[in-house]
């Protein structure tokens, strides 16, 4: 089967039947692409201009309807096709199996890689058809995998079905709708096709179509958070993150998907809201089982799969012709490979898929049961179990009763052990792995070696999600599954409630503790393996967030709620969730009285190090020195070591150097009574600082030489990158701007290796200035806004205002020194507002260009100026430089 298009996207069916019917071979379907190629490029037909044709094809097993063809294999060319450019001959894998041995003369094939295509199931293996005479070199292909179409859609196991009319409707309406809302039944396909129609038009939309997946969030306060970390923004300093998000979005052409917002309705409809009224070229599509019910919205109910009708007779052509059978049979294959509607089934799967009311989840849980049962005996149990829509219209009937009552049949049909696990694992947010099922579902009735089939038993029957990424399996349930899954868990009697979810939540909550546990001590090992565990902490980051809100609620589990939190500190620090971790210590604390010292110290240590990294060093202070208390008390090295390093800190940011440098040497003696937890090469980059800071370069250079060479005996990338910038920093006040240069090129690469991004933002400043003083403007203004956006997001109040001066200067340097004026007038009013000094080093840089300024406008104009960017907001500041391009 093959697809031919024009440029103007009309598809040619007279060319197109005739390109088909000359296949006898599959060679001489790559000849007739050649000629038809040939043709169509170079004849008018009755057009001003030659016509530029794209052709796809594919081999599969396609289905008659009306003398036409359907299927997925037709899906499949039309969404190759849409890859492809004018002139283009795409071929599958499928395809090019068929024909690599018998090529026509001067014809070959050249692979194009693996592309994810917009059906957004498995990525295709796609093959470019060449000839002497065609065009040979074309743009890259307008697959999901083309970086000029930014998104985050997620790839899907199975194929999408149908919805051809309601994806047409849809995009009518988005053309002249900023918010459309799709409502309808858990389970009814909201999810699933508002992703189709965000494949579909990702040319749409320069700035990207992004899903927000609100599912897993028990704490409606993270709908704005979730969104701005899917999009890459964090909260501006005085700032609320939803004020944040719609500052950064005013200018940006994207799409975005609020995908199951029921559970956190108002804080989703705040979150609209806001967009529509500050970001006019933001468009968004809503699911949700009700409307956000605010100004601009349009509902788009989702119907129901198209269904024959139970009275008619039904042949095996006319039933396959309809959606719900379609998405039936397609599921029921993967159940039982050699399932087929046949005449003597075809009125059985009929009045199932009718009965089923057309629902795809309610559907798919049917069709997992063909390989124990027949069409009939599923179609016979829907009457013995209950009643769908019983007389009168369907929707007299609440949608949720209704899919209850299909999954309390699906449910029904599990043994004992199978609902139990499936009772265990909805405890958990935004999926798990086996590993943590074994913690959770193993007790009296389940030993450890059965959860992992029983868990695979879920799988099958559709119950639950299996997704493989980078060699791990994880687990999820859809929501509607999540939440019934949940009741069924609670609906005990009132005597065994507690027991039966308590005893759940606190398996969940014991095993993130020991998990989060596992990953600090690794993390500090600093051998090399902070990425991975790291990333590991932030794939089960709403599990953690989920744990904390079970540990709060319960007074008897202080223990293990500050454990956790104490260890997850390491994800917030490496990843930037300052203020999410800096709240969560905050709400823990108060609760921690009755826990063992060592855990207390850990979590006030944590939230005095997120308060000096966000610059609130009056915060930070005391919550440092309880910690020490604490932790001196219990006699722990570690935690006494890591608050006298970071009081250290406070005082040397606050220049009380005598105090920092007591407070270094200190901690520096104690080191070797830690062992593999030695802070030593730390603590001695620490003292560089330090010693730099009052006068002595000699002894700075050889403190961080020091510790550079331990951080580099230990791979610890983050140190190391540290170091370099320390000391590429001092190269660049030598005057010696090559190896700055070549210093802080490297503190970037490793930074960006590890996915640091505070210090990648940090890292980068430092390379701006560099540029900046080597005459690369362009090149610096490029580093500076990276490293400005990544310190927004990131909360790095300290290090934004400097930037946002550099970025100041390189507008001076180009010709703007009156609106650099005005810059430096709102980095001062910030300045005084958040009590930030500029940082020393950077202080003689600064007064030369601040120079500069001043002298070439003037006195007069350059207070002026200056006066004039102190009316200015921080937030009209930043958007002032980040939409300036060099």
């Amino acid at each position: 089967r093959a697809a031919i298009e024009a440029n103007d996207g009309y598809v040619f069916k007279t060319v197109g039947d005739a390109f088909c019917a000359a296949f006898h071979t599959a060679g001489d379907a790559l000849r007739a692409a050649v000629l038809s190629q040939q043709t169509l490029q170079t004849e008018v037909w009755e057009t001003p201009e030659p016509i530029q044709v794209r052709i796809a094809m594919h081999t599969g097993t396609a289905e008659v309807r009306d003398n036409d063809y359907f299927g997925p294999p037709l899906n499949r060319v039309s969404r190759l096709l849409a890859t492809g450019h004018g002139g283009q001959v795409l071929l599958s894998l499928p395809t090019q199996e068929l024909v690599r041995d018998m090529l026509p003369e001067d014809v070959s094939l050249r692979g194009m890689g693996l592309h994810r295509l917009k059906d957004l199931v498995r990525p295709e293996t796609v093959y470019q058809l060449c000839h002497p005479r065609l065009a040979d070199t074309f743009a890259p292909l307008r697959s999901l995998d083309n970086p000029e179409l930014p998104n985050n859609l997620p790839q899907q196991t199975t194929s999408f079905i149908g919805r051809d009319k309601q994806i047409g409707d849809i995009k009518t309406l988005l053309s002249n709708v900023r918010l459309l809302t799709l409502t309808g039944a858990g389970g009814c396909g909201k999810t699933r096709l508002s992703l189709q129609v965000a494949a579909d038009l990702l040319d749409t939309f320069p700035d990207g179509v992004w899903f927000v997946e609100l599912a897993p969030l028990s704490d409606p306060e993270l709908v704005s958070q979730t969104a701005a970390s899917v999009l890459g923004i964090k909260q501006a300093p005085g700032n609320t993150m939803l004020k944040s998000l719609a500052d950064a979005l005013k200018s940006k052409q994207l799409l975005i998907l609020l995908d199951n917002c029921e559970h956190v309705l108002d804080a989703s409809a705040r979150l609209a809201e806001a967009l529509l009224k500050n970001c006019p070229h933001v468009r968004l599509v809503a699911s949700s089982r009700e409307g956000l019910n605010i100004p601009g919205e349009t509902a788009y109910r989702v119907p129901s799969l198209s269904l024959p009708d139970p009275k008619a007779t039904q042949t095996i052509a006319s039933v396959s012709s309809y959606e719900a059978v379609q998405l039936f049979l397609e599921r029921a294959l993967a159940s039982r490979p050699d399932f087929a509607v046949t005449i003597a089934n075809a009125p059985a799967v009929a009045q199932l898929c009718t009965r089923l009311d057309g629902i795809p989840l309610a559907i798919e849980l049917a069709a997992a049961r063909v390989n124990s049962l027949s069409v009939e005996e599923i179609s016979q149990r829907l009457d013995q179990r209950f009643r769908l829509l019983t007389g009168g219209s369907r929707t007299a009937l609440p949608r949720q009763q209704t899919l209850r009552s299909l999954i309390d049949w699906s449910y029904d049909l599990l043994n004992a052990q199978e609902r139990t696990v499936l009772q265990s694992v909805s405890v958990f947010s935004g999926g798990w792995t086996a590993e943590a099922a074994d913690a959770v579902c193993v007790g009296d009735a389940i030993e450890e070696w059965e959860v992992l089939d029983l868990l695979l038993a879920l799988v099958y029957k559709s119950l639950v999600v299996a997704e493989e990424t980078s060699g791990t399996t994880r687990y999820r349930l859809l929501e509607t599954i999540r939440q019934y899954a949940r009741d069924r868990l609670t609906e005990n009697s009132p005597s065994t409630l507690p027991d039966a979810l308590g005893a759940v939540q606190n398996s969940h909550l014991t095993f993130y503790m020991q998990f989060a546990e596992k990953a600090e001590t690794e993390i500090l090992l600093s051998n090399g393996g902070q990425t991975v565990w790291v990333e590991r902490l932030e794939a089960e980051h709403d599990n953690i967030r989920t744990a904390l809100r079970f540990g709060l609620a319960d007074v008897a589990l202080a223990e293990s709620t500050a454990r956790l939190c104490g260890a997850a500190g390491w994800l917030w620090h490496f990843r930037g969730y300052w203020r999410e971790g800096r709240d969560w210590c905050a709400e823990v604390i108060p609760g921690t009285a009755s826990a063992p010292g060592i855990y207390r110290a850990k979590v006030f240590c944590q939230a005095g190090r997120f308060a000096l990294y966000q610059g609130d060093y009056a915060a930070s202070r005391p919550l440092l020195e309880t910690s020490l208390a604490l932790a001196r008390e219990a006699e722990n090295f570690k935690i006494i070591s890591l608050s006298l390093n970071t009081l250290g800190n406070v005082a040397y940011e606050q220049q009380e150097y005598d105090v920092a440098r007591a407070m270094y040497e200190e901690c520096l003696a104690m080191q070797p009574a830690l062992g593999a937890n030695d802070m030593t090469p730390n603590v001695l980059a620490n003292l560089g600082g330090l010693v730099e800071a009052t006068g002595d370069k000699v002894a700075a250079r050889a403190y961080q030489e020091q510790a550079l060479a331990l951080h580099r005996q230990r791979n610890d990338k983050p140190s190391i990158a540290l170091s370099l910038e320390n000391l590429g920093v001092w190269a660049m006040g030598d005057g010696d701007l090559e190896k700055a240069y070549s210093l802080l090129e490297e503190s970037v690469r490793l930074n960006r290796e590890t996915g640091n991004k505070p210090d990648i933002a940090y890292s980068l400043r430092a390379l701006g200035l560099v540029a900046v003083e080597q005459g690369k403007t362009a090149a610096a203004q490029t580093m500076l806004r990276e490293s400005l956006t990544l310190g927004i997001e990131v909360g790095a109040n300290r290090m934004t205002p400097d930037v946002v001066e550099w970025l100041a200067v390189t507008l001076a340097a180009e010709g703007d020194p009156l609106r650099a004026a005005r810059l430096f007038g709102a980095v001062t009013v910030l300045r005084e507002r958040l009590e930030i000094e500029r940082d020393p080093w950077f202080q003689t840089f600064y007064e030369k260009y601040a120079a500069d300024v001043r002298a070439a406008l003037g006195e007069p104009t350059y207070l002026a100026a200056l006066s004039e960017g102190i009316g200015l907001s921080w937030e009209q500041a930043v958007e002032s430089v980040l939409a300036t391009r060099g």
